[in-house]
């Protein structure tokens, strides 16, 4: 763990730790994680004034007539990598993609994020975010061999993956990142690691870390570890429950002692909002043809926009109040799983529940009894809709959606929409196994 402020004591730090090379991060527009080494004797140069590349080959990025792009490393992000060897240590650090004029790029998804913090920072909010992130364990890459048959909170000996559990966290650790606690999930070699509530910006920079260490410490394990959302038939997938708030100064902007859900009018608004703009986020929250086959009922996956208090089976849910725990008051957006972007999910989730806010939108009554169990018309006279059932439906809503093209912003709006229907039309053009297997014999 390091205390890094600025340029000047990463470059301190590396002389002193003998740093052997640093990464520069960053992601495309689907989130997958871009890299490249500097070496520290082209640091100061790179701290200064960014390292170019060649944006035409980042998905979502230029086109090749206006390439040229700038890497320009947040000193703030300076972390050694714990997975690396310890004698010549390797860095990290996040970077801004900048146009070659220092104007912020467009195609940056986390600038997307930063633009719309920016904005609730000028009405003095700052926006929280607590993700669980959940994965499988794989023998291999190649298909989806378990390592156990445990189930929830299940314990050893039956839990497999305990030991590469404690590597990641004390990796996420010795990195600056705070876990709260960890546990195998649901479906048999499914696990979760949670993360203590962030700033966004922070928070997205921390998946992004999350995700690579988890891969990381498994691999050096000789196992492979999957935020594939369902990478099981007939188990439960993997979501991404975001835990999320507004703060103004100290003060939780959700919290109201004499409401009788101690929610105040902007979480009400901000839930009511998600929930009205849930079909039109789902795209970038859900982004990838297989997120939808974890978004069936009877699966634990929330696919009905609604909220509740204990219901799991809602969209939303309200954690109980604890006396003396205002600052704990939340909201948990149930349906993203841990395969997004969490740069554009975290700007579209905020962005939803603002409109909310700004439009004062009135909250219905939360749904406490089980709705996979209500029948269609139960849950149209309760006002109740669905998320959409495929990536294509969702794109489509998407596609017309004001506000995630606001939110996003032109260029990553239409990227995002353009890569999306190339893989909508590659699945819906591959001739399966399933359909092997059912219609050759009979046709």
């Amino acid at each position: 763990m390091t205390n890094i402020r600025d340029a000047k004591d990463v470059q301190k730090f590396v002389k002193e730790k003998n740093v052997s090379f640093i990464q520069f991060w960053f992601t495309d527009v689907l989130g997958k994680l871009k890299s490249f080494s500097v070496t520290p004797s082209e640091l100061e140069e790179g701290l200064a004034e960014g390292m170019g590349f060649d944006g035409s080959s980042i998905e979502g990025f230029a086109r090749i007539e206006e390439s040229d792009m700038i890497a320009l490393p947040d000193p703030k992000t300076f972390q050694l990598i714990p997975w690396r060897p310890s004698d010549r240590p390797v860095a990290r650090m996040f970077c801004d993609i900048m146009n070659p004029d220092g104007t912020n790029y467009m195609g940056d998804p986390r600038y997307a994020l930063k633009r719309i913090l920016a904005r609730i920072a000028k009405q003095g909010y700052t926006y929280y975010v607590g993700p669980e992130l959940e994965y499988f364990y794989f023998a291999n890459d190649s298909e989806a061999e378990i390592l156990d048959q445990a189930g929830y909170f299940d314990g050893l000996p039956t839990d497999r993956g305990t030991d590469l559990r404690r590597q990641t966290i004390f990796a996420l650790q010795s990195m600056g990142i705070r876990v709260e606690y960890s546990h195998h999930e649901v479906a048999p070699s499914q696990h979760e690691i949670d993360l203590r509530y962030l700033d966004a910006l922070e928070m997205a920079d921390t998946v992004m870390t999350y995700r690579v260490a988890v891969k990381e410490i498994a691999r050096q394990n000789g196992v492979y570890a999957t935020f594939m959302p369902k990478p099981i038939f007939g188990q439960n997938g993997s979501g991404m429950h975001v835990h999320q708030s507004l703060f103004k100064g100290s003060k939780n902007a959700f919290f109201d002692a004499k409401d009788q859900y101690h929610l105040s009018g902007v979480a009400k608004s901000y839930i009511a909002g998600i929930m009205r703009h849930a079909r039109e986020i789902t795209a970038v929250t859900n982004q990838w043809v297989n997120s939808y086959k974890r978004l069936v009922p009877g699966y634990e996956a929330p696919v009905y926009c609604a909220w509740a208090r204990r219901n799991r089976s809602a969209m939303i849910r309200v954690p109980m109040y604890k006396p003396g725990k205002e600052k704990a008051t939340r909201i948990e957006f149930r349906s993203p799983d841990p395969a997004c972007n969490p740069y554009l999910a975290f700007a579209v989730m905020l962005g939803a529940g603002l409109k909310g806010v700004e439009g004062k939108y009135p909250l219905p009554e939360p749904v406490e009894h089980d709705i996979f169990e209500m029948d269609e018309k139960a849950r149209a006279e309760a006002g109740i809709t669905s998320l959409p059932g495929s990536l294509w439906e969702a794109l489509e809503e998407t596609k017309q959606s004001v506000l995630v093209n606001e939110v996003l912003g032109d260029h990553i709006f239409g990227k995002f929409v353009e890569n999306k229907k190339k893989e909508w039309d590659m699945f819906r053009t591959h001739v399966t196994d399933f359909e092997i297997n059912r219609y050759l014999p009979m046709l």
